[in-house]
């Protein structure tokens, strides 16, 4: 059997290897009680080296503020759009698609140069605006109270454009992906729009770097199990994807 020093130090290289462990795959895997590997955490997050959350543990606290979009546009920026040029491969000839807001998402409009017509419905006017340039996209730009953080609009009068309109896909972006608690948002108010946005879409698709991986924003989505695809960067921990791909995820790594 291990020593206490030995098991703190499997649990954080463990946790360094794949971004996120369960305590219930940890007392397994080291032949302990799920009590034991809850006080060992409990330990180490008392020195800072993990964080808690319901029956897991990831290196970085897993909870997300909500951040100014003009401030994300410049966080891996490159990687994002690695994702968009990948993501614009999924638009068909003649489509009608979903597009939210967020920095993610922007870099994927950047790159929309369709082949036919495009219509795309969108909450940001920020992805409005360049798209408007497109002389083969329609824009139908939802209203409601806009959000300044975001510069989209939300709101039940924003959810009210969806009622007569059916899109072949959604994209939109998360502030956080967790195994256990699902994807989620910064705010109540978007996870609230976004959920208005799935229904209304045949495919639901997440765009978003490995940086939002055993993150959990305030406002919770969905479950794991309800998105289609995920399209993110190669950086996302082996374990992650196949829990991802269990849960009937297509993931596109670029």
């Amino acid at each position: 059997m291990l020593s206490i020093a030995e098991r703190h130090k499997y649990i954080l290289d463990t946790l360094n290897k794949h971004g996120f462990v369960r305590i219930a795959d940890m007392a397994d895997e080291l032949n302990v009680t799920r009590a034991t590997i809850r006080k060992d955490m409990r330990f180490l997050e008392s020195k800072q080296l993990l964080y808690r959350a319901h029956g897991s543990a990831s290196p970085i606290n897993p909870h997300v503020a909500d951040v100014n979009v003009e401030v994300k546009s410049h966080i891996n920026s490159e990687t994002k759009h690695k994702i968009g040029v990948r993501a614009s491969k999924l638009i068909h000839e003649n489509d009608s698609i979903i597009v939210a807001s967020g920095s993610t998402l922007y870099a994927f409009a950047e790159v929309l140069h369709p082949i036919g017509h495009l219509n795309v419905v969108t909450p940001s006017l920020r992805v409005s605006m360049l798209l408007s340039d497109e002389p083969d996209v329609t824009v139908l730009q939802l209203g409601g109270v806009l959000h300044g953080n975001s510069l989209s609009v939300r709101g039940e009068y924003a959810a009210q454009g969806f009622q007569n309109l059916i899109c072949s896909k959604l994209f939109f972006g998360v502030d956080g992906i967790d195994p256990e608690f699902g994807i989620t948002c910064a705010t109540v108010e978007e996870a609230t729009l976004t959920q208005k946005m799935m229904k209304s879409a045949s495919q639901s698709i997440v765009l978003t770097d490995s940086s939002k991986i055993g993150r959990r924003g305030f406002g919770r989505i969905c479950s794991i199990e309800d998105i289609d695809i995920l399209i993110t960067d190669n950086q996302l921990p082996a374990q992650i994807k196949a829990t991802l791909e269990a849960a009937g995820v297509d993931v596109i790594t670029v």
